[in-house]
């Protein structure tokens, strides 16, 4: 991580913790089940890598949009069913049966 990434993630790390509190507790919530790697990958997707981590709360928005059809389905989600806010972050890597992901 340079200089210009980690001001980055540290200026929208602190929008999120001040402007956005769900977004921040479904942030730790989920670093609680699945490890540190979620704030790894709210990082990534703060510097501007897509389908790590996107989140919007009370008009103000963080990370990098994800591609794909993902993206028109929690459109069309959130538009017939309505968000007080939204975090997507990407999903952890499935394990084979051989042991390999």
């Amino acid at each position: 991580m340079d200089a210009k990434q980690q001001a980055e993630s540290d200026r929208q790390i602190k929008l999120m913790k001040d402007h956005m509190p769900r977004v921040y507790e479904a942030v730790r919530e989920a670093a609680s089940i699945r490890g540190s790697q979620v704030f790894q990958l709210a990082r990534r997707g703060m510097w501007g890598e897509p389908n790590c981590f996107y989140a919007f709360e009370g008009g103000r928005v963080i990370g990098t949009p994800f591609a794909g059809p993902v993206t028109a389905e929690v459109a069309t989600q959130i538009v017939q069913f309505g968000a007080a806010f939204v975090m997507m972050l990407a999903p952890e890597p499935q394990e084979c049966a051989d042991g390999s992901r």
